[in-house]
């Protein structure tokens, strides 16, 4: 399958940087969302952290709204919204308005995560056992979209806003018998075997049922990808983020992003190091013809119907530059899709 019949969309996890405050870094989110209107991306999302000093976005409705306010034709979601961080109806409405105020531009991206630390899940009134409601908070919310709860969220939404699950094994065979589409990226992507990306998908495509958002299974692979001149200077770009990830595996906590040079894993301790190398290695990163072909293994490997791309980098021009990049490989233009019964269909 060429590139250019797989929608391209950015994932923007509103990433602080060293030097810089978060109302500068929720403002970058917005711009870049503008920009990648103007670059042909199909999707612009955004995330849900709490109480992470290193990313800015916590409320992704929120950040939804501005971002939506600020273009005029590309999507605009959440990747995602923790439904274990909220009542399913607040969600179907938040959801229901944006649809209201921008119809055909929004998606709902929700996950299972919970919040990091205990504080946090103390925070948010949630236990551990949260996430082992997703299901029947899932089963909730879609009540609350397609108007058959007892109670009527309002405005009505008639299953009019697109539904994604950002998943794990679990979650794909939930997002599979619910008839939605399914977000799958990190690791599994590139791990073999029962519990790797293929397999996954695979058995996500038997079990789907199609419902009135999906009438057939529709995939979402996300990654971090970098395009620069060189491959070093790619590396680089992805590098700041990388270290954050490992330090907040390592000691709890994911800072704000540092200049690459600050960030080279040289220093770090042997657990530290491997980290930012496994990171690296699980990313998409290179020259133009580099990561052109580094993406069509990957769709061909797991048959994607459209690549989300993640990643944060301190160094704001050399991420433009990046997203022009990757725009000119997917033939720098906006996918002509229509969406019918929640399926997104190249024209």
């Amino acid at each position: 399958m060429p590139l250019s019949d797989v929608a391209l969309s950015l994932l923007d996890r509103a990433n602080a940087r060293r030097g810089s405050t978060e109302a500068e870094a929720l403002a970058g989110v917005l711009d870049r969302a503008q920009r990648a209107e103007d670059l042909g991306y199909h999707r612009f999302w955004v995330a849900e952290h709490h109480g992470v000093p290193g990313i800015a976005g916590s409320a992704p409705a929120v950040l939804m709204a501005a971002a939506a306010a600020r273009t005029h034709r590309i999507r605009i979601g959440s990747g995602g919204i923790m439904l274990p961080n909220h009542q399913p109806l607040v969600v179907a409405e938040q959801a229901a308005t944006l649809e209201a105020l921008h119809p055909g531009r929004i998606d709902l991206g929700v996950g299972r995560s919970l919040g990091f630390t205990a504080a946090v899940r103390d925070a948010l009134r949630t236990g551990t056992e949260a996430a082992d409601r997703f299901g029947d908070d899932l089963a909730e919310l879609l009540a609350h979209l397609s108007g058959t709860a007892p109670v009527t969220a309002r405005p009505r939404d008639h299953a009019a806003t697109p539904i994604f699950v950002l998943a794990t094994g679990a979650g794909v065979r939930t997002a599979a018998r619910a008839g939605l589409a399914v977000v799958l990226g990190g690791p599994a992507l590139v791990r073999e075997g029962p519990a790797g990306g293929v397999a996954v998908l695979e058995r996500y495509r038997a079990q789907f049922r199609p419902s009135s958002w999906w009438p057939a299974p529709y995939v979402v692979v996300s990654a971090n990808v970098a395009v620069a001149r060189t491959r070093e200077a790619a590396r680089r770009l992805l590098l700041p983020e990388a270290r954050a990830l490992a330090l907040s595996r390592t000691r709890g906590e994911f800072p704000p992003l540092e200049p690459a040079e600050l960030a080279e894993p040289d220093a770090l301790p042997a657990r530290e190091r491997a980290l930012v190398e496994e990171s690296l290695a699980a990313s998409v990163h290179g020259t133009a013809p580099e990561v052109r072909a580094q993406l069509k293994h990957l769709v061909e490997r797991t048959g994607a119907d459209e690549l989300l791309v993640t990643g944060g980098a301190y160094d704001l021009d050399a991420q433009a530059a990046s997203d022009r990049r990757l725009a000119a490989l997917f033939g720098a233009r906006r996918p002509d899709v229509t969406r019918t019964a929640g399926a997104v269909t190249p024209q």
